[in-house]
């Protein structure tokens, strides 16, 4: 019973950090980055889909993303919805055969900008894992007071929760300074 409680709120803060990871990689950095469209949406074949489940994204170089649709015929489609996107910025060029992105170095304010994000993005995750934990300590207590457990599991249960939540904490700080790190680069 207490392993199942245990297993299922370990569970739950790795998806939060995951997600967390997901979203600290879809916000633009000083370099280009494939995660800054890879979940662009766009209209293909009377569908919406997502980029890179309709062509090959690259970075040849730290300024520049590539992207390289496995049907010509879609090279309209992705321009429009890249440009349509507001929150990255970009002007897609292309040749014919791929679209390229340039991406323009941060202005000291947008850095500063994307930090304040930062910080914000860490508390929801923050919120989630407190969320995790306290349905763990719920479900732990439901177990107590059906006499499921003893006081002693109880006890052992909020124990090892609360070393989970620092685990994933330091965790989700560690990904959060390197990617302020990244931002910051000149």
């Amino acid at each position: 019973m207490v392993e199942q409680i245990l297993d299922s709120v370990e569970d739950k803060m790795k998806k939060a950090l995951n997600f967390f990871e997901e979203e600290l990689g879809n916000i633009r950095g000083a370099r280009a980055q494939v995660g800054l469209v890879d979940g662009i949406r766009v209209d293909a074949y009377g569908q919406e889909m997502v980029l890179k489940q309709i062509a090959t994204v690259s970075t040849p170089d730290a300024r520049t993303i590539m992207i390289q649709p496995w049907d010509k015929a879609l090279m309209g489609p992705i321009e429009k919805a890249i440009r349509e996107n507001q929150s990255l910025g970009l002007n897609p060029s292309n040749d014919g055969n791929v679209i390229r992105l340039n991406v323009p170095a941060l202005t000291e304010e947008r850095r500063a900008e994307l930090a304040k994000s930062l910080n914000a993005k860490l508390e929801e995750c923050s919120i989630t894992l407190r969320g995790a934990r306290h349905e763990g300590m719920d479900q732990a207590k439901k177990q107590k007071n059906n006499k499921e457990i003893t006081e002693d599991d109880l006890f052992a249960v909020e124990q090892s929760l609360n070393k989970l939540i620092e685990k994933y904490q330091v965790q989700a700080q560690s990904l959060l300074a390197a990617k302020q790190k990244e931002i910051m680069e000149v």
